[in-house]
């Protein structure tokens, strides 16, 4: 059974920093992909950054480009979204989801989501 498990969503100032993490189980990140993505109140949901399980390179919403870094652990089967100079338009839900290899960055392609979490970007 795929299981996705988001933490380190929180509140933090503009400027600020977070890290995300996305445990996964039921699966091995090797063979599909897996992405962080976003969504606002009001808003679509939108892809922050994906890789495929067989690229190395991740890519990234032009958004958040230079700002957020997306690792994986391979070993722990968990992948992280280290989030720098962050800004209030980054305020939304942050979910982890995997789906087939070659699902990019395109949210509907992708078929189990985590519950997600809130990060919060405000003074």
């Amino acid at each position: 059974q795929v299981q996705l498990v988001e933490s380190g969503g929180g509140l933090v100032q503009p400027g600020g920093s977070l890290r995300l993490s996305c445990a996964a189980s039921g699966f091995t990140l090797d063979y599909y992909a897996i992405g962080w993505f976003r969504q606002a109140p009001g808003k679509e949901r939108e892809g922050v950054s994906c890789i495929s399980g067989s690229d190395d390179s991740a890519i990234y919403a032009n958004s958040v480009k230079g700002r957020f870094t997306f690792s994986s652990d391979n070993a722990k089967n968990t992948v992280y979204l280290q989030m720098n100079s962050l800004k209030p338009e980054d305020t939304a839900v942050y979910y982890c989801a995997t789906g087939p290899s070659y699902a990019g960055c395109s949210w509907y392609q992708y078929d189990y989501w985590g519950q997600g979490t809130q990060v919060t970007v405000s003074s």
